[in-house]
């Protein structure tokens, strides 16, 4: 049995266009809530059989849902495990980006926030003429729950298969992949689609050859 972790607001079909052949569920969880109720829902789809496949954020709550009950492997896309290397200076600079945008939340500037973020994010400056477009966004971004300050279960990656896969894109994931492998995961990269590499066409002959291994 397959379950894949989904963002409840997204539709399955988007967030894992290539899913494989066979039994399958998804768990879909609310990313706004904290990680551990995000956990319990995904704890409910699992057995002793299942392959947990879970991407960026959602890989957090999914982790430490694999600590509560027994699972066959893990496949995990860009997972954000950023409290596994925040000596790494990449994924530090990232936190502290955040954190610095942060600040503004809690003395109500959203606009604050976003001029700050939206760069780290996506990749460019906040046009004053977007504002009100891209406002909505930024309130929806910043109620996410944050991927990191969470007692993740690290055990399980060597007591259970894992395979993390990246884009080869960005320092932090490789960071995080990287320590990962040290605790016992294996590490593949499908360059090409940055922080979706489960949108790569041999995403699921990568994630067949793993578990075939």
């Amino acid at each position: 049995m397959d379950v894949y972790v989904t963002n409840a607001r997204r539709d399955p079909q988007q967030a894992w266009p290539h899913r494989l052949a066979g039994p399958g569920s998804v768990a879909a969880i609310d990313l706004t809530a904290p990680a551990t109720d995000a956990a319990t829902v995904i704890a409910d789809h699992l057995t002793a059989d299942t392959t947990i496949f879970a991407h960026s954020y959602t890989a957090v709550p999914a982790l430490l849902a694999a600590g509560r009950r027994p699972v066959a492997a893990l496949v995990l896309v860009e997972p954000a495990f950023y409290d596994l290397a925040r000596d790494d200076a990449s994924v530090a600079q990232h936190i502290d980006t955040v954190t610095a945008a942060r600040r503004h939340l809690a003395g109500g500037d959203i606009r604050g926030y976003w001029e700050v973020l939206r760069p780290l994010m996506f990749g460019g400056p906040l046009e004053a003429a977007r504002w009100a477009e891209e406002e909505p966004a930024a309130r929806a971004f910043a109620a996410r729950t944050l991927p990191w300050g969470h007692d993740l279960p690290t055990a399980v990656i060597g007591r259970v298969p894992t395979l993390v896969i990246t884009g080869g894109w960005n320092p932090e994931y490789e960071a995080i992949a990287e320590r990962l492998v040290g605790l016992g995961a294996h590490h593949r990269t499908l360059p090409g689609h940055d922080h979706r590499a489960q949108d790569h066409p041999d995403f699921a002959d990568m994630v067949t050859a793993f578990r075939g291994t």
